[in-house]
C-alpha cells in the first residue's frame, strides 16, 4: 500500500533526521566526520536499558515503572552527551593542539568507534536486547495506513527537537557563537569567543541528540552493540543529501532518505534498502555534492 510505505518512510526519516541533526551540529563546528557519533547513539540506548532493567527488577509498581522510564530517558540523553564530551576532550582536543592532519582525525574517530563498540559488547554481551514492555497493541489507522504510538512518538519528538535546535542556533547568543566558530574560528576568538568552549557545547548537544535517537529507536527495534554502524552511515548520507552542516538540511535529508528507501523497496526485496541509500548518496555526490540545501563547503576535514 502506498500510504503505508509513505508512513514507514516518514518514521524512518524521523530517525535518520535525529542522527543527522546531532552529526550536523558537531560537523559544522569541528569540520570533520565524527564517525564515533554512531557508537554514542548506541550508548544512549544501552544506558536507558540499564536503568529500566534495574527499575523492573525491583517490582511492578506503577510509580516505580514511570519513574524508571523518566530516569532512563534522562540518563540515556545526558549520559550520551557526557560520552561525546569525553571523546572530544580525551581524543580530539589533544589532536587539535598538535594540529594533526585531517586523516588522523578520521582514523582516531574510527578507533574510538571500534573501542566503545567492543566495550559495550564486553559489558552487555553480544546478544540482542530489548526495552519494549507490555503486550503488542494494534496501531492507529490513518489514511489507510497503520501507525503505532511509538512511531507517533518518534515523529513528534523528531519534529520538536528539530525546531528547538533550529531556534537555539538562530536565536540564542550561544547558538550565534556556534555559527561564528563554524564560519571562522580565528575571527571568533578575536571577538572574545573561546572556540574550545563552543566545541564542548557542540559535542554535548550533538551527542545528547544521538542518545535521544538511540532511546527512541530502541522502543521500536532491538538493541545490539553493532547498532551504531548503520545509524551513522544513514545519518551521514542524510546530512550529505540535505547539505552537510545544515540543520534544516539534516531534517530534509533524513525524511528524503527514509521515504526514498521505502518507496524503492515497494516492488523489490527489503534487503535492497541499504543499496538504495548508497545509490542515492553516489547520485548526490556526482550531481549535487553540496546537497539540496547546500552549505558552501570550505575548510572541511574528512
Amino acid at each position: 500500500m502506498p500510504e503505508q510505505i509513505i508512513i514507514n518512510g516518514l518514521i524512518a526519516g524521523g530517525f535518520y533526521a535525529l542522527i543527522a541533526l546531532g552529526f550536523a551540529v558537531i560537523y559544522r563546528t569541528i569540520r570533520f566526520f565524527h564517525f564515533a557519533h554512531g557508537v554514542v547513539y548506541a550508548c544512549g540506548a544501552y544506558l536507558a536499558y540499564s536503568v529500566l532493567h534495574i527499575a523492573y527488577s525491583e517490582g511492578e509498581n506503577w510509580w516505580l515503572v514511570v519513574g524508571g522510564w523518566l530516569l532512563a530517558i534522562i540518563v540515556g540523553v545526558v549520559g550520551a552527551g557526557i560520552v561525546g564530551i569525553l571523546i572530544d576532550r580525551i581524543v580530539y582536543k589533544p589532536l587539535r593542539k598538535r594540529k594533526a592532519p585531517n586523516l588522523v582525525f578520521l582514523i582516531a574517530s574510527f578507533g574510538v568507534f571500534i573501542f566503545i563498540q567492543n566495550l559495550l559488547q564486553l559489558i552487555f554481551g553480544a546478544q540482542i536486547l530489548t526495552i519494549r514492555t507490555g503486550p503488542v497493541k494494534e496501531g492507529h489507522h490513518v489514511f489507510g495506513a497503520v501507525i503505532t504510538n511509538v512511531q507517533i512518538l518518534i515523529l513528534v519528538i523528531s519534529c520538536l527537537l528539530s525546531v528547538g535546535l533550529w531556534v537555539f542556533v538562530k536565536r540564542t547568543k550561544l547558538g550565534k557563537a556556534m555559527r561564528a566558530v563554524a564560519d571562522d574560528p580565528l575571527a571568533a576568538s578575536v571577538v572574545g569567543i573561546y572556540p574550545e568552549r563552543i566545541i564542548f557545547v557542540a559535542f554535548a548537544i550533538g551527542s545528547a541528540l544521538a542518545g535521544a535517537a538511540g532511546i527512541l529507536v530502541s522502543l521500536e527495534t532491538n538493541i545490539q552493540p553493532t547498532m551504531g554502524m548503520n545509524a551513522i552511515l544513514k545519518g551521514i548520507i542524510a546530512s550529505i543529501i540535505g547539505g552537510i552542516g545544515s540543520i534544516p538540511g539534516a531534517v530534509f535529508g533524513g525524511l528524503f532518505l527514509g521515504i526514498a528507501e521505502n518507496l524503492g523497496i515497494w516492488k523489490i526485496s527489503a534487503g535492497w534498502k541499504d543499496c538504495i541509500a548508497f545509490a542515492i548518496l553516489i547520485a548526490f555526490l556526482l550531481i549535487r555534492p553540496g546537497g539540496i540545501m547546500g552549505v558552501k563547503p570550505h575548510g572541511e576535514r574528512l
